[in-house]
């Protein structure tokens, strides 16, 4: 019974920025790491940002000049800060957490938010 509540989306003009959220709540013991994908119609799912609660990140080469991924672990929340966007970026923004919790015995799942669509159009 854990949660992903991800905001943040909307309308951009190209080269304009937006910050995504990510944050998890429920019977949440420990989160190991956030992910962000999106999806854009017709193509498959790709992450663009991964990070551990310990800090440690990736972002794909394709996106790691404008997209920057952080977490505030005391609000279980990660952020994806994406800069300079482009009709490209234009998809449905996904997060996923992988944490352990849940009802005792606390196990390890995965866990996918709703997702977020960012449109980037003029």
């Amino acid at each position: 019974q854990v949660q992903l509540e991800e905001s943040g989306g909307g309308l951009v003009q190209p080269g304009g920025s937006l910050r995504l959220s990510c944050a998890a709540s429920g019977s949440i013991f420990s989160i190991n790491a956030m992910g962000w994908y999106r999806q854009a119609p017709g193509k498959q799912r790709e992450m663009v940002a991964f990070i551990t609660w310990g800090g440690s990140t990736n972002v794909p080469d394709s996106v790691k000049d404008r997209f920057t991924v952080f977490r505030d672990v005391a609000k279980n929340t990660a952020f994806l800060q994406m800069n300079d966007l482009k009709p490209d970026d234009t998809a449905v923004y996904f997060c996923n957490a992988a944490v352990v919790g849940g009802p005792i015995p606390y196990k390890y799942f995965e866990v996918w938010g709703q997702g977020t669509l960012v449109t980037v159009s003029s």
